[in-house]
Parts: structure tokens; sequence; C-alpha cells
């Protein structure tokens, strides 16, 4: 079988729901406060939001809706919609984040690749398009199999819990 889209329809119920939230909020400036500040403002709820990693910057974190297994996000402090709405020294940091999410990815899981990507605006699939962050989701061979492809569905084998642990595991002794 050879696959040239990858699919992924559960996405469209979450993307539903944050149109569903726009409208009825109405005006821009009513918009709640996006969800990563709020998780790079409370360390003391770390555990709580899955966050594996912070420093001054920005914060790595399990997806809550991931696309497989130990799927990190990394978001700086500071919200902006596009990359080059940061400053050279954030996007600098923002890497950095990203190159820390890829160790503990790859020291944690081992896995025989990673993809990493940013989806910049609503149009290319931000599901949070007012702050920026990147998604890193490990990836073994054969991960999409008949259960995904036939039955659309996700098999997630851990608990967010639970690779929250290995992940500040990890981190700790990094």
């Amino acid at each position: 079988m050879n696959n040239d889209n990858l699919w992924a329809p559960w996405r469209m119920a979450y993307l539903r729901q944050l149109t569903r939230r726009a409208q009825t909020l109405g005006d821009p400036e009513l918009v709640p406060v996006p969800f990563l500040v709020e998780y790079f403002n409370h360390s003391e709820k770390d555990e709580e939001h899955h966050v594996v990693y912070r420093n001054e910057h920005g914060i790595v974190l399990l997806n809550r809706y991931p696309y497989a297994g130990g799927h990190l996000l990394v978001a700086l402090g500071e919200p902006r919609p596009t990359l080059l709405d940061y400053v050279p020294k954030q996007r600098a940091a923002f890497w950095r984040l990203i190159e820390v999410a890829t160790q503990l990815i790859e020291e944690t899981l081992h896995p025989q690749g990673i993809n990493t990507g940013i989806n910049q605006g609503r149009a290319a699939g931000a599901g949070v398009p007012e702050h920026l962050h990147a998604h890193l989701v490990p990836r073994w061979s054969a991960d999409t199999n008949f259960i995904t492809v036939v039955g659309q569905l996700r098999v997630i084998p851990e608990s967010l819990q639970a690779m929250s642990t290995q992940f500040r595991e990890t981190a700790r002794k990094l």
C-alpha cells in the first residue's frame, strides 16, 4: 500500500471547537489567554499540565491530543503568531528549546525518527494560531498500521502521566 497522505480526521473536531469558541466570544479582545501562556506562567502546575522541561524563555510539554506517544510541544512564554514576530534572540531561544525536546525524545524513547514542524497560521493547521509553537512527534517504522489507516484510530500505548514522568526523569539527567 502506497500512502501519499497522512490523514488525521480527529483533528477536525478540535479545530471546529476552536472556531466555535472564537465565534461565541465574538470580540477578539475577549479571547482567553492562550493555554501555553497559562502553562508558562504557572510552574507550580507543571505536573498537571504535563510540562516536562522549562527555562526562563519557554516550555516543552506533552501534547494532550498526540499523533503518537511522546508527541511534544515547544513554545516560548511570550505569545506571538509568527516566527518572524520574535526578535533573533527569542528565535534562538525557541530553537534551543526544540533541540532540548529532540534530545528528550531521543534519550527517553529511542525512536527511529522524529517529525518536527511548525504550523504558522490557522490555514497551515495551527490549532493555537496566536501562539507559535513547534510539534515534535517520535516515529518508528510501520507505526502507521491497519488500526490507524483502516480503523481511523490512534493507538497511544502509554498515558500522558507515565510519559510525563519518563520525560522529566530524562530532563533531570540532562
